[in-house]
């Protein structure tokens, strides 16, 4: 019996990033996400064996010179798409969207329209359109697959969900002032400091006494 699925836990709290100005908060966020700070390691290290460049370059030069599909007729994109796939697992290669685009004649961004029901979509069948999302859905399917048992880099797998698939990352952050700014501050050092941060701007200091 397959256990019972696991509850979802909260989600994260927000970061706290302390600063007096919202300049100040964002070159904090902009520091913490640097490349320098990614601790993954191997990070940009290619695996390429001899004979890798020359396999995907054919298989990549074969798609996009193959003969435009009619998008209304049911049985050439069936063919294509089965085509597309067997030519994957017969190459051993990863099947990806730019390359189902490819191989039925189209952009990849036409093909997501496609997928995803856009108004601007090419001109299809309702048949044509189920076969067309059944094969986008796959890959979807196939990228998580990936991700889950470690068979893509992580970096490139969020890359390709967000692009390819609508997934999205996001992180919260609360800025909290560093000091307290209420009656006990002073305006004038308060007015010089946003001053600093906003060079140009006219800023005064209310409240200040007049020497």
């Amino acid at each position: 019996m397959a256990d019972a699925p696991k509850k979802r836990g909260r989600p994260p709290k927000p970061k706290e990033v302390e600063a007096d100005t919202a300049m100040e908060a964002g070159e904090q966020i902009a520091k913490a996400k640097r490349p320098g700070n990614n601790k993954q390691l191997n990070f940009g290290q290619e695996n390429v064996k001899p004979g890798d460049n020359a396999k995907y370059t054919a298989f990549s030069w074969a798609l996009v010179n193959m003969d435009r599909v009619d998008l209304t007729n049911e049985q050439e994109v069936y063919e294509r798409v089965n085509y597309f796939f067997q030519v994957c697992v017969d190459s051993d290669m990863k099947p990806a969207v730019a390359g189902l685009a490819a191989a039925l004649g189209i952009d990849r961004r036409r093909l997501w329209e496609i997928a995803n029901d856009n108004e601007k979509s090419p001109k299809c069948t309702p048949a044509t359109s189920d076969l067309i999302k059944k094969a986008y859905k796959s890959m979807e399917l196939l990228w998580e697959n990936y991700m889950l048992n470690g068979k893509i880099n992580p970096v490139s797998g969020i890359f390709l969900g967000k692009n390819n698939f609508s997934y999205s990352d996001s992180q919260e952050y609360v800025i909290r002032p560093g000091s307290a700014m209420g009656a006990e501050s002073d305006p004038t050092q308060m007015a010089q400091k946003y001053q600093k941060a906003l060079p140009g701007a006219a800023i005064e200091a209310e409240g200040a006494e007049e020497e």
